[in-house]
C-alpha cells in the first residue's frame, strides 16, 4: 500500500521507522514547520522531518491543511492510508476521506478512554493501573473514531511521562505495522467507541504544576511523575520556585503540610496532607538538575523551612 506518513515529534518518528523496517511504502511525509530551538533559537526540523530526509522522502510542512492546494497535493499520490501520529494539525473531512482506506491515528491510550491532547500524563495523573496504544480509524471528532486494534501497557510505580512515552512510541510502532498488514488482508475490523466511558485529556498547562502540599503523597508523588519532563512539578521554598524532578513517598512521617521534616542524603522529606513526600532530584532556576545531596550543598534546608504555591 502507498502510505502518507504525518506526525511530528519523537513519538511518530518511531511509528515512520518501524514503517520503513517493515518495508512499507511511504510516499509523502507530513510534519510541522521547522520551529525555533536552544539557545541561539535557531530553526530546528521535527524528529519526523530529520527521519524522512535520511530516507530521501518528500516532505510537506504547511501550516494548515484547509488550502486546496496541499488538498491537491496529498491527492496526487493517490494514497491506500494516511497513517497519523501526534500530527499537530486538524485533518478537515476533505483530507481524512482523500486515501482510499482512509486515516489511521497512533494514539497513546487506550480509548475511548483519555481522548484528547495529554493522555499519557493525565493517566498517571488518575493513577490508572495501565493504559497503551490505540489504532482508531479517523473521523471529524476528537479522538471520536472506530477502534481498529488495541495494545495495553502497564504504568509502573516509578514510570514518568518520558518514561511512559518511550514505552509506548515501541508499543505504537508494533501496533500500526500489525495493523497495517491487518488492513492489507481485509481481516482488520472496526469497533464503535463508547462514548459514555470517554474521558477528557486536557492538555497541559504551567500553573497545574504548582504543588498544593494540603494533599496526599501518592497524588503528588503522581504529579511529581506526569509533569516530567514537562512542565515540572514546582513549589517554593525561601521565595525561590524549586522543580522536583523526581521524588517518592515516605512512610512515618507526619507534620504541617509544606514543611521540611528530615534532610537527609537520599532526599529531602516534605509533609503533605497525608503521608510525605522524599524530594530526590531537584532544580533552582537558572541552575543544573541535581541530586538531593548535591543540591543540599548550594540551597541548605534545614527541618521547619516551608514549601508553599508561588
Amino acid at each position: 500500500m502507498k502510505i502518507i506518513f504525518a506526525g511530528t515529534p519523537q513519538f511518530a518518528a518511531s511509528a515512520l521507522e518501524a514503517l520503513l523496517v517493515n518495508g512499507q511504502t511511504v510516499v509523502a511525509v507530513l510534519t510541522q514547520p521547522d520551529r525555533p530551538a536552544g539557545r541561539g533559537m535557531k530553526l530546528v526540523a521535527s524528529p519526523v522531518k530529520q527521519l524522512a530526509m535520511q530516507h530521501e522522502l518528500p516532505v510537506l510542512q504547511p501550516t494548515t491543511l484547509k488550502s486546496a492546494e496541499i488538498q491537491q497535493q496529498l491527492a496526487a499520490y493517490q494514497a491506500d492510508v494516511m497513517v497519523v501520529a501526534a500530527y499537530g494539525l486538524l485533518l478537515p473531512t476533505a483530507v481524512l476521506q482523500l486515501p482510499r482506506y482512509g486515516c489511521l491515528n497512533i494514539h497513546a491510550s487506550l480509548l475511548p478512554r483519555w481522548r484528547g491532547a495529554a493522555p499519557i500524563q493525565r493517566a498517571i495523573l488518575a493513577g490508572d493501573g495501565e493504559t497503551g496504544i490505540t489504532i482508531m480509524q479517523m473521523d471529524e471528532g476528537l479522538d471520536t473514531g472506530d477502534m481498529l486494534l488495541k495494545s495495553a501497557c502497564p504504568i509502573e510505580a516509578r514510570d514518568t511521562a518520558q518514561a511512559l512515552h518511550d514505552k509506548l512510541a515501541e508499543l505504537g510502532a508494533q501496533a500500526i505495522v500489525t495493523a497495517l498488514d491487518r488492513l492489507g488482508q481485509g481481516s482488520l475490523k472496526a469497533i464503535a467507541q463508547d462514548d459514555a466511558q470517554a474521558t477528557y485529556a486536557a492538555k497541559l498547562t504551567k500553573a497545574e504544576a504548582q504543588i498544593d502540599w494540603a494533599r496526599d503523597a501518592i497524588e503528588i508523588d503522581r504529579m511529581v511523575r506526569a509533569y516530567n519532563p514537562f512542565p515540572v512539578a514546582v513549589s517554593t521554598c525561601r521565595s525561590v520556585p524549586v522543580k522536583i524532578w523526581q521524588a517518592s513517598p515516605a512512610s512515618d512521617v507526619q507534620g504541617e503540610p509544606g514543611t521540611v521534616c528530615t534532610v537527609e542524603k537520599n532526599g529531602i522529606v516534605v509533609a503533605c496532607e497525608r503521608g510525605a513526600l522524599r524530594l530526590e532530584i531537584l532544580q533552582r532556576p537558572g541552575g543544573k538538575v541535581l541530586p538531593a545531596a548535591q543540591f543540599i550543598q548550594g540551597f541548605a534546608l534545614q527541618p521547619g523551612d516551608r514549601f508553599v504555591a508561588a
